[in-house]
């Protein structure tokens, strides 16, 4: 296919067939489903007032709206302000703590814009192992070790692996962190309402501490608005920085985010959204295993392969007319092949059939040669 790009924003399970889904499919949304609120009538029921130089930068109402939802998740109370995104508020808690040189430890595999934003910033990552429950604690413990000044933490919906944090891994994490009082800990709660599992935080107690929630996952990507809390050093240096650049992000996006946050059709919408990821991934989970393929995928849009080579099974499922994304760029040393898998669009029918090729593509690898 012309239009297919050498490297993926995103992966997904498509079927060459259905070209006319493919943009929907490339960003892990489903707006003919109905999984996406209709922007369309939310504009039409926003009011909109002009807002002018040397108002508040951050609506209050969408401040303490965000607030009641981190405080129901057991975040630590601080000041929130609103940003372009969770990774433009990870990125601006960077530059107001940390230096090109620093060390961040980071979930591996983890998020490949993370890494890429992070280089980009001349900070060395180091990788802390993870398994279903996130961060694993003995490697933590061997990060903070090597004197890292910094650690980001994906509390559920993890990517690539759909880890969440469990109440008792949490605890072990809190515990472990609170030996390294100065340590900035950042959590990215990039799904948010849509991970489908319950957040347990690693933050109570810190001295530096930020956590980001995004919208775009729940209520569509092009509404470009994260919020983000924080200690209120934190807090400071991101809203002065931010008023050197952008100044604010625009009041018609808080305004509409706002309302939709607000509208019961919308959070009922949103629910049954979170639902209906979590079948499909316990479904392709389920198909896998049934043909003896392991996959692990607790939460989020997103199941996590183990193969033996990446770059056959990626050619060899395409040429099924499959696209799945290779987990390279996700991986940091250490960590093991496999490849990443989209499960936001996939319909029971391509569930069974991709979990069927998938196996005959993996047979040959672990098939006993004789003779």
């Amino acid at each position: 296919m012309s239009w297919m790009p050498d490297k993926w924003p995103s992966d997904m399970a498509i079927p060459w067939e259905n070209v006319g889904a493919a943009v929907e499919r490339l960003f892990g949304l489903d707006l003919q489903g109905k999984r996406m609120p209709d922007l369309k009538r939310a504009l039409a029921g926003t009011n909109l007032p002009t807002r002018l130089y040397g108002e508040p930068a951050t609506l209050p109402e969408l401040a303490a709206l965000v607030s009641e939802q981190l405080a129901a998740d057991h975040v630590p109370a601080g000041d929130v302000c609103i940003v372009s995104g969770a990774l433009d508020g990870i990125e601006r808690v960077i530059e107001a703590h940390l230096r090109p040189g620093d060390l961040v430890a980071v979930e591996n595999p983890g998020y490949a814009a993370l890494f890429d934003l992070l280089r980009a910033r001349g900070l060395t990552l180091l990788p802390v192992a993870i398994d279903e429950r996130g961060m694993r604690p003995d490697e933590l413990r061997a990060a903070l070790a090597r004197g890292a000044n910094a650690a980001i933490i994906t509390p559920r919906g993890q990517n690539p692996t759909g880890a969440t944090l469990d109440a008792a891994r949490a605890a072990q994490l809190r515990d472990m962190l609170a030996a390294s009082p100065e340590l900035l800990v950042i959590e990215d709660d990039h799904l948010g309402a849509v991970a489908g599992s319950e957040l347990h935080t690693t933050l109570d107690g810190r001295t530096r501490w930020a956590a980001t929630r995004s919208v775009a996952k729940a209520l569509g990507p092009d509404l470009r608005l994260a919020a983000l809390t924080g200690d209120p050093q934190t807090l400071a240096r991101v809203q002065g920085r931010q008023q050197c650049g952008p100044g604010w992000v625009s009041h018609i996006l808080q305004r509409l985010v706002l309302g939709l946050w607000q509208d019961p059709h919308v959070l009922a919408l949103v629910e049954r959204a979170s639902a209906r990821y979590a079948e499909r991934r316990e479904r392709l989970i389920a198909e896998l295993a049934h043909r003896g393929i392991a996959a692990v995928g607790r939460s989020g849009l997103n199941v996590w392969v183990p193969v033996e080579d990446e770059t056959g099974v990626i050619g060899a499922m395409a040429a099924r007319g499959w696209v799945l994304a290779p987990g390279t760029p996700y991986r940091l040393a250490g960590s093991s092949p496999a490849v990443r898998i989209t499960i936001a669009t996939l319909e029971q029918h391509e569930c069974e059939r991709l979990a069927a090729d998938l196996a005959d593509v993996c047979a040959p690898a672990s098939a006993a040669r004789t003779g």
